[in-house]
């Protein structure tokens, strides 16, 4: 288990919101809330930024983190992240913030203290490119996408 720093910095965080933490021993991520004061009404096709309360600082080269939709929140409510997945480095210190989009054709209603999204932490793999003239060709060879087919 590693130990990633975190910031409080909405003190609602702690005192009326639970500090973030896995659901149960099985969970791979933790849930991140709505660190906000009143309801937020998003409209069908809109988007707004909502705010986690918290900050984390990986300091890790070799982790980053992965913000992503909630699974039930996307396929019953149609709500998903307006960037589809957010991405947290290692060196990033500031705030978290959720970027909400609401797909569907009704209005979503995000009350304080929902969990709109997850976090899950990954090892990273850095690479360096190897610049070449050509590729040697594998089984797969350069007929582009979906060139396997479908059986």
């Amino acid at each position: 288990m590693n130990n990633i720093d975190i910031k409080i910095i909405d003190s609602k965080i702690g005192s009326i919101f639970p500090i973030p933490n896995y659901i149960t021993k099985g969970s791979s991520g933790i849930d991140l809330i709505a660190c906000i004061d009143k309801k937020k009404k998003i409209k069908p096709n809109k988007v707004k930024l909502v705010s986690t309360g918290l900050a984390i600082y990986i300091k890790d080269p070799n982790i980053f983190a992965i913000i992503t939709p909630r699974s039930g929140l996307g396929h019953n409510n149609g709500i998903i992240l307006g960037n589809t997945i957010g991405i947290i480095d290692s060196d990033y210190q500031g705030e978290i913030m959720i970027s909400v989009l609401n797909r569907s054709n009704n209005i979503f209603e995000i009350k304080p203290g929902y969990r709109i999204a997850q976090i899950i932490f990954l090892p990273l793999i850095k690479v360096k490119f190897n610049l070449v003239k050509k590729f040697k060709l594998s089984k797969r060879g350069n007929k582009g996408i979906g060139h396997s087919g479908l059986i």
